[in-house]
């Protein structure tokens, strides 16, 4: 079937070309009904503009980009699904672009390929969003950008960002195991470039703090955002001579490894050891026990981020817009459970 054009569009909708193109860039000083005869013109057409032709017969770039280094992969697939969503409903196009944070080339990287690529904009996912000189240099190019940070609030930097207040969530999934009974709780890092991990590991030594536990270093282990570390970090705990009775991980990959870990040193969980973990991934739904964890709705972020960007682009606020905060909830299933007596 031969693929619709605006041309279509307009006809079907009866109204001009300009009208639909002010339509697709979401213009405004078009009448609603108007501008929802032509939305719906483009859903029974299937229309979709071309990012790269509109790129070309214009000044002004109809692509961004989405830069992340992150070896979760159901945290990258999630905010890139979010993104994707924001850039279909406005007629942008999406580049999706690893990265190595820790590259001493990283800036100048960026920089050439926002400008080959020709990217109105990028959203630069955590670790590098979280580092400031990235970010100064980048905005010295001129580069509009929207930051994915982990922070208890609006860190007002200057820059437009999506915060997320990991500490917090932390700390209600630590005292959730308090609460349970447990005091020997134990606690896997992520990545420590990653300012999340610094986040939930505050937000686990706050509550211990707040409940009069006295934090052990013995019961915490570093490690990175990965199946593999949680299986390692959880061996190296239930080694000890008095093991913790919980074991809290940095996310939900970690905690699908201390899950595995358990189950290869004979224990029940949650009766013999209780489990929890961070972001509410597939990793948390599928196993079994269910993970007890924190909603991050990382889609959720990804599209905010986008909108926020595009938002920029188009210089639609007269004045700096709010930045905008997200707070993970609990999310209790059956991986935790008060600890066994004499435990």
């Amino acid at each position: 079937m031969r693929k619709s054009t605006i041309k279509d569009v307009a006809a079907r909708a009866q109204v001009s070309l300009k009208t639909v193109s002010r339509v697709i860039n979401d213009e405004t000083g078009v009448h609603a009904r108007t501008r929802e005869r032509v939305r719906k013109a483009i859903a029974e057409l299937a229309y979709q503009p071309d990012p790269s032709a509109r790129s070309l017969r214009s000044a002004q770039s109809y692509a961004i980009g989405l830069l992340y280094d992150n070896p979760n992969p159901y945290y990258v697939i999630a905010m890139q699904n979010g993104v994707l969503s924001v850039c279909r409903e406005t007629g942008y196009g999406l580049q999706i672009h690893p990265c190595d944070a820790t590259s001493p080339t990283l800036a100048n990287e960026i920089v050439q390929l926002v400008a080959n690529a020709r990217l109105a904009g990028i959203v630069l996912a955590p670790p590098m969003s979280e580092n400031q000189a990235l970010v100064e240099i980048l905005a010295a190019h001129g580069i509009r950008l929207v930051r994915i940070v982990s922070a208890a609030k609006d860190p007002q930097d200057g820059s437009a960002c999506i915060y997320v207040d990991d500490r917090d969530a932390a700390y209600a999934i630590t005292e959730h195991l308090i609460q349970l009974g447990h005091q020997r709780i134990g606690f896997l890092w992520g990545g420590k470039s990653h300012g999340s991990s610094w986040e939930r590991y505050n937000g686990y030594a706050d509550a211990l703090t707040d409940y009069g536990i006295a934090l052990d270093d013995a019961l915490v282990v570093e490690g990175d955002y990965s199946f593999d570390d949680g299986f390692r970090g959880a061996r190296k705990l239930l080694a000890l001579a008095q093991r913790p009775t919980a074991i809290f991980g940095s996310n939900d990959e970690i905690a699908a490894g201390v899950l595995a870990a358990a189950r290869a040193g004979g224990l029940n969980v949650p009766y013999d050891l209780s489990i929890a973990g961070f972001e509410d991934s597939p990793f948390s739904k599928q196993s079994w026990p269910a993970l007890t964890t924190a909603k991050q709705a990382t889609e959720d972020i990804g599209r905010l981020a986008a909108r926020r960007l595009l938002a920029d682009i188009r210089e639609q606020a007269l004045t700096v817009q709010a930045n905008t905060g997200i707070n993970p909830e609990l999310v209790v299933r059956g991986s935790t459970a008060p600890p066994r007596p004499n435990s």
